[in-house]
């Protein structure tokens, strides 16, 4: 008896998982048709309902007339853009193996027409290391440039191309010395290329400096928000009357892309070297005829201001009895030390250098100077400098 008993248990525990297993089988199936119902509610049928043959565009609601600022913007990118060109910068190369010379793309920049004559201005870091440069106006013509002369220190450049004067329209020159912060400014330029590309912006502060290539100060320079990005360099910066108040010429930025802080060489500056470029290939610098002694050396010696080593003969330092360093009896005799120009204070070489710059060849200026540790005032006239 034992044994049927055991067999009836044991058979009503598998009817029992049987019944289980269906079960949950059913109940599987029952989840997965509800869930492909609501898919197929949510994608079938909900598409099925929305479609109406019927559907006709929106009408169009009228835009009315554009806004002041809108039209100003427009007219200067107008009356501007055609004077912007693209310029690309080619540098020739020596395979090392073969000593074939092939060319490679240094860099593109912007630019603009100077005059009818041909004359473009832009950057000096633009150009500055090409083998060949190439101008691209605004009618997509491209032409061979020639380097006129260049300004390192104020990161300015002249080229020439053989474009004729109906091809060539010159900027409008405005002025920078009365802007004021908060002013609306515009950029044109070929950032990353693109070139034709304007950004708007303001005037963020005035009277910034920044280090040109050679290491010199720019003063005066201009910052802006106006978008500024590589290849920008070289292009105008303008006000809402569409003219030229500066060269854009360097962005602040930890990954070289526009961080909201950009830089312009302001028009005065422009205005004042590119002429004498043109006239002379190169910027004639006012001086006073002395060479002097480096700031490092200054520095070790503990003297604040500009010592001067040597007064070069039949210049107006001679004449106006200013005294360079010497030796005597195996010591080092000082020479004067240049500590103020017309009142401005005289700290180092790129202070006197900047002071002068204020000030044309032939003007009379007030130096300041300590000489055996008396302090007195010189009067001479300032002279032309000879290229280094």
């Amino acid at each position: 008896m034992l044994p049927c008993k055991c067999y009836r248990e044991g058979k009503r525990y598998v009817e029992e998982r049987q019944k289980q297993d269906t079960q949950k089988l059913l109940l599987r199936i029952a989840i997965f048709l509800l869930i492909f119902s609501a898919l197929w509610w949510l994608f079938v049928r909900e598409k099925t309902v929305r479609l109406d043959p019927k559907a006709v565009p929106r009408a169009v609601v009228a835009r009315g007339d554009l806004a002041a600022d809108e039209k100003n913007t427009i007219d200067i990118f107008r009356a501007v853009s055609s004077s912007v060109v693209f310029i690309t910068s080619v540098e020739l190369r020596r395979d090392f193996f073969s000593l074939n010379i092939y060319e490679i793309p240094r860099g593109t920049g912007s630019g603009f027409v100077w005059d009818i004559n041909g004359r473009i201005v832009t950057n000096f870091h633009v150009i500055g290391d090409a083998s060949r440069v190439e101008v691209t106006l605004a009618d997509n013509s491209k032409w061979k440039a020639v380097v006129v002369g260049t300004a390192p220190d104020k990161d300015l450049a002249v080229l020439q191309i053989s474009a004729p004067a109906d091809k060539l329209k010159p900027i409008p020159v405005g002025e920078s010395r009365n802007l004021m912060v908060g002013q609306k400014v515009f950029a044109i330029g070929n950032p990353f290329g693109l070139d034709q590309t304007m950004t708007t912006g303001i005037v963020s502060a005035l009277g910034r400096e920044i280090t040109a290539v050679t290491g010199r100060t720019i003063e005066g320079v201009i910052q802006t928000d106006a978008a500024i990005n590589p290849g920008n360099s070289g292009g105008p910066l303008l006000d809402s009357a569409s003219r030229l108040i500066g060269v854009n010429t360097a962005i602040y930025s930890p990954t070289g892309a526009s961080a909201g802080i950009g830089f312009a060489v302001p028009v005065e500056v422009v205005n004042r070297v590119i002429p004498q470029i043109i006239k002379h290939g190169r910027v004639i610098r006012p001086g006073i005829g002395v060479s002097i002694a480096d700031d490092r050396i200054a520095e070790r010696l503990g003297i604040e201001g500009v010592l001067i080593i040597k007064v070069q003969p039949g210049s107006t330092a001679e004449s106006a009895g200013l005294r360079g360093t010497y030796r005597s009896r195996g010591d080092i005799i000082l020479g004067d030390i240049i500590i103020g120009v017309n009142g401005q204070g005289i700290s180092d070489t790129d202070d006197l250098l900047n002071a002068f710059e204020r000030y044309t060849v032939g003007d009379t200026v007030e130096l300041e100077i300590n000489r055996d540790k008396q302090r007195m005032s010189i009067s001479l006239r300032l002279e032309a400098l000879t290229p280094e």
